[in-house]
C-alpha cells in the first residue's frame, strides 16, 4: 500500500512539506475538529452525487458504503476528541476546497457536470490521502500514527473509485488530460496559500 500513496503514483504536483506535521500537532483539537468536518463533506459530497445520477447504477452501487464509510470516520473523530478531553469546535470556511470548486467548468451539460464532480471528488481525496499519510509517519504521537494510517488507506482507496467512476463514464483519455489539469491547478491553490496547522487542506 505505501508504494501506492507515494506522491507520483497518487499524480500530486506539490508534496506537502513534512513540516506541517509540525503546524498539525500544535493544536490536536483545531486538527481533529476539521478532520471531522472533512469526513462530514465527504459523505454529504457521496449523498449529493447519488441524489443527482440515480440513473448511474455503479455510482450508486460504489458509493452508497462509502457514505456509511465517511460517516464512521466522523464517529470515529468524535470518539477520539472525547478520549482526548476535546472538542467538536465550529466548522471553518474550507479555503483550499472552495478554490478547487472555483476551477470546475460552468454552464456545462449534465454529464459534463458529473465529470467534473468526480475529479474533484478524487483530487480532495488524493491530497487527504497524502496528509494522512505524513500524520502517520511523522506524528509524535504513536498512537495516533497507526490511527491515521488507516484514514490514509481508505482515501486512496476512495480516490481511486472515482477515478475509475470517471473512466468508466467517459473517454479514459479525456479524463487524464482534465484530471491533469486539475492537479495542475491544485498545486497553483496550494502555492498561494499559507499552510495552517489547524486545515487538513
Amino acid at each position: 500500500m505505501e508504494s501506492v500513496l507515494h506522491n507520483t503514483k497518487l499524480g500530486l504536483k506539490l508534496p506537502t512539506d513534512p513540516r506541517w506535521v509540525n503546524l498539525a500537532e500544535m493544536d490536536l483539537g483545531e486538527i481533529l475538529t476539521d478532520h471531522a468536518y472533512c469526513e462530514q463533506k465527504a459523505a454529504t459530497a457521496c449523498i449529493s452525487l447519488i441524489q443527482a445520477y440515480p440513473d448511474r447504477l455503479e455510482l450508486v452501487e460504489e458509493l452508497a458504503p462509502v457514505v456509511t464509510e465517511e460517516w464512521g470516520h466522523f464517529r470515529l473523530v468524535l470518539v477520539e476528541l472525547k478520549k482526548r478531553n476535546l472538542r467538536l469546535g465550529r466548522q471553518r470556511k474550507d479555503e483550499y476546497v472552495n478554490e478547487v470548486l472555483k476551477f470546475q467548468k460552468k454552464g456545462v451539460s449534465r454529464e459534463e457536470a458529473l465529470l467534473e464532480r468526480l475529479l474533484t471528488c478524487a483530487l480532495i481525496e488524493a491530497r487527504s490521502c497524502e496528509r494522512f499519510r505524513l500524520l502517520s509517519l511523522y506524528c509524535a504521537d504513536e498512537e495516533l500514527r497507526g490511527w491515521y494510517h488507516k484514514f490514509m488507506v481508505a482515501e486512496a482507496s476512495h480516490y481511486r473509485m472515482f477515478l475509475d467512476l470517471a473512466e468508466l463514464y467517459f473517454d479514459p483519455t479525456a479524463v487524464r488530460l482534465r484530471w491533469q489539469e486539475y492537479l495542475y491547478r491544485e498545486a497553483h491553490i496550494l502555492q498561494e496559500m499559507t499552510p495552517r496547522g489547524d486545515r487538513m487542506h
